[in-house]
């Protein structure tokens, strides 16, 4: 099958959206973003989470307090000794303060992730990738006051998030993990999460690993290798994994992947503006598929969400994305 391009997920916020978050304006915001993105020519193409963008935290996209604020048993006001709390794990110190308190039991809330589908889908008749941040990662910028342990926490998190995303029909559905590279450790738990989670959808299950993209900045360090056992034990369709950033030279590791599992490869570096030309691209492709053999690469994309970089950097590095792996087949 040929190797498939998309998206990690997040787009750059339209100007307009800044002093109108109207439904209206984010409904023309989206259908751009998905127009650019079919016009790039993606094989599967996403929202760009403009729904979860909040102007007033604009280092983030949103992809940790959309979730966080929305569910229930869980406090998003909070103390100066709840924040000395939070800034005294060294794991978080990317952050100023906590996602939330965790006081009671995780529910619900008012999240609505179908909703969120339901709204976008109407919008193109492309094939879709709806995005979701995973149960590790979420229970990770909490304080938990309720559960005494974090894999309780994340497990309650992942009953949630299963909840509804086993309702969502988009082509692929993918939980977003942007922790577990940086905390090998916690392998076991996490995996027992996320399984929670993937096990209940009823389409491609993907799960997006990096190691940060917090104001444009790596978060994370540690090793492909260290996170082997953790990436085997996934009952995952395909993996969607940082690499332009980081170089190609642990590729060799991937060899001990799980055949049933799929590989996606960052071949585009979100770090930097410089749009990629479509033979770098493409030799990207050919120093996979040698390392690893033919069939194993069976998608190419980002590194990680777009949003922090303009427009028009985004937008050539989707076509070059596109043209790097036509190119790479000889049609290019």
């Amino acid at each position: 099958m040929k190797i498939q391009t998309t998206v990690i997920g997040s787009y750059p916020i339209p100007q307009w959206l800044y002093g109108n978050t109207s439904r209206v304006a984010l409904r023309d915001a989206m259908m751009v973003v998905l127009k650019t993105q079919e016009l790039a020519g993606l094989d599967v193409i996403a929202g760009g989470e403009l729904d979860r963008f909040d102007p007033s935290h604009p280092e983030t996209n949103g992809m940790i307090d959309y979730f966080t604020s929305r569910m229930s048993g869980i406090q998003t006001r909070y103390s100066i000794s709840d924040v000395k709390a939070f800034r005294a794990d060294a794991g978080m110190s990317f952050r100023k303060a906590p996602a939330g308190i965790v006081t009671g039991p995780v529910g619900e809330g008012v999240l609505n992730l179908p909703a969120d589908y339901e709204f976008l889908a109407g919008l193109t008749r492309s094939r879709l990738k709806f995005t979701c941040t995973g149960p590790h990662m979420l229970a990770k910028t909490l304080t938990d006051r309720h559960y005494g342990s974090l894999p309780r926490l994340a497990m309650a998190i992942a009953e949630v998030l299963r909840e509804q995303l086993e309702q969502i029909p988009a082509a692929v559905v993918q939980l977003d993990e942007a922790n577990i590279s940086g905390h090998p450790e916690d392998r076991e738990w996490a995996a027992e999460a996320i399984n929670q989670v993937l096990d209940g959808l009823r389409t491609e299950r993907a799960v997006h690993i990096c190691f940060g993209n917090y104001g444009g900045q790596t978060i994370q360090k540690g090793f492909w290798r260290d996170l082997m056992p953790f990436l085997n034990a996934l009952r995952v369709n395909h993996l969607v994994l940082e690499f332009a950033r980081r170089g190609y030279d642990e590729l060799p590791v991937f060899r001990e992947l799980d055949p049933r599992i799929a590989l996606g490869l960052g071949v585009v570096d979100i770090k930097d503006n410089a749009i990629e030309p479509p033979d770098l691209i493409a030799g990207r492709i050919e120093q996979a598929v040698k390392a690893l053999g033919e069939g194993r690469l069976a998608w190419i994309h980002p590194d990680c969400g777009f949003w922090m970089l303009p427009r028009s950097v985004v937008d050539g590095k989707m076509r070059a994305l596109v043209d790097g792996r036509d190119l790479f087949y000889g049609s290019g």
